[in-house]
């Protein structure tokens, strides 16, 4: 999900249970192709769950990073 807009809460959170690693990494200020290669050496930072050949990551998980409560 690309975006020219910035991220707000109420976006984040729009986004669902889980998102892709260009949206994540969006969020977190890491550029497309640096997210991928660090979601593949398993340094993200956030918990990054492998779904075939993709990657998601939790919505919840980002907002955890960032300092929101999630309850």
């Amino acid at each position: 999900m690309s975006t020219d807009r910035p991220w707000t809460l109420e976006r984040v959170r729009a986004l669902g249970l889980t998102t892709d690693v260009e949206t994540a990494g969006a969020i977190l200020g890491i550029g497309r192709s640096k997210a991928y290669a660090i979601a593949k050496a398993g340094a993200f930072p956030v918990r990054v769950l492998r779904v075939g050949r993709s990657y998601v990551v939790p919505v919840p998980a980002i907002l955890e990073a960032l300092g929101v409560a999630t309850g």
